[in-house]
């Protein structure tokens, strides 16, 4: 009887020390798991058996704390590792952000710089259709210039025709006059 006894304060501390793990400890159907391979050993008796249980009870215990601290680590650096990747992304996007604002205000410079630009070729195209126009009204001003000096030229020689005509009109009359004299 003392042995019975002895083996049930051994399991009550065992599940004690199960119901007092921390909240990383194995989950409730892992813990009914063993409480009924612990009290079916328990009805096959003997003291082996109860050292045996307990070596099982505590080597399993000390393996889901071992398991349960390493998957508490890996949630804690997963749960870091997507905070560090949550806050990488942000400070990312406002690299970007920045960036885009940057490229937004050059693109404007560039607008702007474009339109005085084409403003200045609009101006330049415009001086230089009026300075075509300009160029083709002082030809056609040469031209004409030309062509008048041309036409003062035959009239000139027609005045000095037109004179030397008249001198020998002059000339003749005066011959037919002593003539019908």
């Amino acid at each position: 009887m003392s042995s019975l006894y002895h083996r049930n304060k051994d399991l009550s501390r065992t599940r004690k020390s199960l119901s007092d793990s921390p909240p990383s400890s194995p989950t409730a159907t892992t813990q009914t798991f063993r409480h009924e391979r612990a009290s079916r050993s328990d009805s096959s008796g003997g003291d082996g058996a109860s050292d045996r249980l307990l070596s099982r009870t505590t080597s399993y215990t000390r393996r889901e704390n071992r398991l349960a601290s390493l998957n508490k680590t890996e949630e804690d650096s997963g749960n870091k590792d997507y905070r560090k990747l949550y806050e990488d992304a942000l400070s990312e996007n406002d690299k970007l952000k920045s960036r885009l604002a940057d490229s937004k205000q050059e693109l404007v410079k560039i607008r702007n710089q474009l339109q005085k630009v084409t403003q200045k070729q609009d101006r330049i195209s415009e001086r230089s259709g009026v300075y075509e126009s300009e160029k083709r009204e002082k030809l056609a001003l040469e031209k004409k210039v030309s062509d008048m000096e041309e036409e003062l030229k035959v009239l000139n020689e027609l005045k000095s025709d037109n004179q030397r005509l008249k001198d020998e009109n002059g000339a003749l009359i005066r011959v037919i006059s002593k003539l019908s004299k």
